[in-house]
C-alpha cells in the first residue's frame, strides 16, 4: 500500500503579517516549513512527500532542502495555484497513479504527530477517509447578525478540523476533478463529503497541539512552546593582581594593596555573570560582546558591562530570574562588602535582592589565589521567559 502526502505551502499566510510566506518563517531556529518536513519524513507509515511551493518562494524553498534536510521521501516540488484548492489539485495530479492513500497537510502545521499520522491513515484503511479534528472545550453560543447570543449550542457535537486530511487517492482526485469550481469548500474534506458523504472525523493524542500558525500571536505560541521556559547557564573568570589598580568586585571599590588588572575595571565576578547570561541564552561569551580591542570599553565600569548584557537577553525573549555568585580570593576578606555587592547586581538587573546570592571563598592558601597571585569568579544564573 502505497502512502503519499501532500504539503500545502503555496499560500501567502497574510495574517501573519510578515510580509512573505509564513511556512518560511524561522520557528527557533528552523523554518516552519523544515519542521513539517522532518515529522512527515520521519514517519514510517509515509512513502512519499510531494511540496506544493509558491512560485515566488522557489529559492527560499531550495534553501531549506539545502539547509534543514536532507528529506528522504521528498518528491520533485509542483507549484502552487492562485487558490488553496488549485494548489492541493496540482499535488494530486503529480502523484503516481499507484497511489492508494494521501495525505493534505497545511505546511503551517508543524506540530503534526506520528499518533494523529497513524489515526487519519488507520481511519481510510478501514473507512476511506480520516480527518483530524478536536473536541471543542469551550462553550459555544450561536448570535443573531447583531452578535447577541440566541442559543446555547451542544458542543458535544461539535469538532474542529484540523490537517492532515487523509482519503483514498482516486476518490479525492475524483472529487476534486467533478465538484464545481464555485462550490464553497474550505478544506478537501468538504469536497470529499459532497461527492462521497461525511469524512471520518477522528482524534488523536496531540491534536490540541496541532496548532495552524495563522497570526502573529500563533507564531510567538509556537516560539514560547519551542523555546524552554527556563535556560540555566555558568560562567568562570580570573584576574591576576596587580600594583596600582583598583580592586572592584560586584561594582564595589574595596581598599587593597592591589587591583585587578584588566582592559575593563576587571571586575572578575561580573565577568563570571556576564558569561554565565550569555552562555545561558546562548549568546556566545563576554569577549565576543565586549571585545579587549574596542578602546570604547576601556576601564569601562562592568557594571555598565552587566546592564547591557541584561538589554541584550531581554532581547532574545529571557530575563534574569535568580544568579549565584563565588568569589575565590585569599584578600581581603570581603564579608563586609557582600550587601552592596547583592544591592549593586540586584539594581542593575532589576530584580529582587533576594534573587542574587554572592559568596566569597579562600583556598586555604592553595593554587594562585592562595598565593594571592590572582582573583577568580564562578557564576550560576537561571533565565526565564519574558512571558513568564
Amino acid at each position: 500500500m502505497k502512502t503519499c502526502c501532500i504539503v500545502v505551502a503555496a499560500g501567502r499566510g497574510a495574517r501573519a503579517g510578515l510580509g512573505y510566506n509564513k511556512a518560511f518563517y524561522r520557528l527557533a531556529g528552523m523554518t516552519v516549513l523544515g519542521r513539517t518536513l522532518h515529522v512527515l519524513d520521519a514517519c514510517d507509515e509515509i512513502d512519499e512527500i510531494v511540496p506544493v511551493i509558491g512560485e515566488d518562494d522557489l529559492k527560499a524553498y531550495r534553501n531549506v532542502c539545502a539547509e534543514e534536510g536532507p528529506f528522504r521521501k521528498l518528491k520533485p516540488f509542483v507549484l502552487g495555484g492562485s487558490v488553496r484548492r488549485e494548489s492541493v489539485y496540482n499535488g494530486l495530479k503529480a502523484l503516481s497513479e499507484y497511489t492508494d492513500i494521501v495525505l493534505i497537510h497545511d505546511a503551517a502545521r508543524p506540530f503534526v504527530t506520528n499518533r494523529i499520522i497513524h489515526a487519519v491513515i488507520a481511519e481510510v484503511v478501514q473507512f476511506g477517509s480520516g480527518v483530524i479534528s478536536c473536541k471543542i472545550n469551550d462553550t459555544v453560543k450561536r448570535t443573531d447578525l447583531n452578535g447577541v447570543a440566541v442559543e446555547t449550542v451542544n458542543r458535544d457535537m461539535l469538532r474542529t478540523v484540523q490537517t492532515p486530511q487523509a482519503f483514498r487517492f482516486k476518490d479525492i482526485l475524483k472529487a476534486h476533478e467533478t465538484v464545481p469550481s464555485d462550490f464553497p469548500a474550505t478544506d478537501d474534506a468538504s469536497l470529499y463529503e459532497n461527492m462521497f458523504g461525511a469524512a471520518r472525523l477522528v482524534t488523536a493524542d496531540g491534536a490540541d497541539q496541532n496548532i495552524k500558525l495563522t497570526t502573529m500571536e500563533d507564531i510567538m505560541q509556537a516560539e514560547n512552546s519551542l523555546n524552554p521556559a527556563f535556560r540555566t547557564g555558568v560562567g568562570f573568570d580570573v584576574h591576576r593582581l596587580a600594583k596600582d589598580r583598583k580592586l572592584i568586585l560586584c561594582g564595589v571599590e574595596i581598599p587593597h594593596e592591589t587591583g585587578l588588572l584588566g582592559h575593563s575595571d576587571a571586575d572578575v565576578a561580573l565577568h563570571a555573570l556576564i558569561d554565565a547570561m550569555l552562555g545561558a541564552a546562548a549568546l556566545g561569551d563576554i569577549g565576543r560582546l565586549f571585545p579587549d580591542t574596542d578602546d570604547s570599553f576601556k576601564d569601562i565600569s562592568s557594571l555598565v558591562l552587566l546592564k547591557n548584557t541584561n538589554n541584550v537577553i531581554e532581547g532574545a525573549g529571557y530575563r534574569v530570574s535568580n544568579c549565584d555568585i563565588t568569589i575565590v580570593c585569599q584578600r581581603p576578606k570581603l564579608a563586609e562588602y557582600i550587601d552592596e555587592m547583592r544591592n549593586n547586581i540586584a539594581k542593575t538587573l532589576i530584580i529582587s535582592r533576594d534573587c542574587v546570592s554572592v559568596k566569597a571563598t579562600t583556598t586555604e592558601h592553595l593554587g594562585f589565589e592562595g598565593r594571592q597571585e590572582g582573583i577568580s569568579a564562578q557564576a550560576a544564573v537561571m533565565l526565564k521567559r519574558n512571558n513568564l
